[in-house]
């Protein structure tokens, strides 16, 4: 089975691009989908959350993101305190993934992570693809979401690795601004590239 690490900035279009691949028959792990679970009321992760970060989750309720949020940011040893909950964690439903989808004989999986190259896991892939599109492209897209701001914006990029360093690390970029049927192509392009055939 080949796996691809798919990732790219916020606002790169990269969910909509891991649903082509799942459309294309490729099984797909999306972390964000992880992370939501483990935050979910009974969630594996909103226990660990609760204690850790008091008053940021209840195990009836879940996590509240935004109180997370705020007392992550508050504190400087917050993101490391958080990712050493939440990685293992996230690792765990990884493995049971790739054992579901070896189980099913898929010839192609796909780990959608927004953070890739910051968390050291394109060293565990077969292929990086980076989802990528103009900068204009990309604040138009992402100051258009509900609470989000220039400010905002900017705080999370400084957090991400430059488009340009993961483009130059991809061994596939696929543009994103040239619309969903364009993307496909491109996507199918890939799939093709590396098994020769379809997902």
């Amino acid at each position: 089975m080949i796996v691809i690490g798919l990732t790219g900035s916020i606002g790169m279009g990269k969910s909509t691009t891991a649903r082509l691949f799942a459309e294309e028959g490729a099984a797909v792990f999306d972390a964000d989908a992880a992370v939501a679970k483990l935050y979910a009321p009974g969630g594996a992760g909103t226990l660990a959350v609760a204690e850790a970060f008091p008053g940021c989750a209840d195990p009836r309720t879940g996590v509240d993101r935004a109180a997370l949020s705020a007392a992550v940011q508050a504190d400087p040893s917050g993101f490391a305190r958080l990712e050493a909950i939440v990685h293992p964690l996230v690792e765990a439903e990884r493995q049971a993934f790739f054992a579901a989808a070896r189980a099913d004989g898929r010839a192609l999986a796909v780990l959608d992570v927004p953070l890739l190259f910051e968390t050291g896991q394109h060293e565990r892939v077969d292929a990086i693809v980076v989802v990528s599109a103009p900068e204009d492209v990309q604040r138009e897209r992402v100051l258009a979401r509900d609470g989000m701001n220039e400010a905002k914006l900017d705080a999370i990029l400084d957090r991400q690795t430059p488009d340009s360093h993961k483009r130059a690390r991809a061994h596939y970029v696929i543009d994103t601004s040239q619309g969903i049927e364009a993307a496909r192509t491109q996507v199918r392009a890939v799939i093709t590239a590396l098994t020769g055939d379809g997902a």
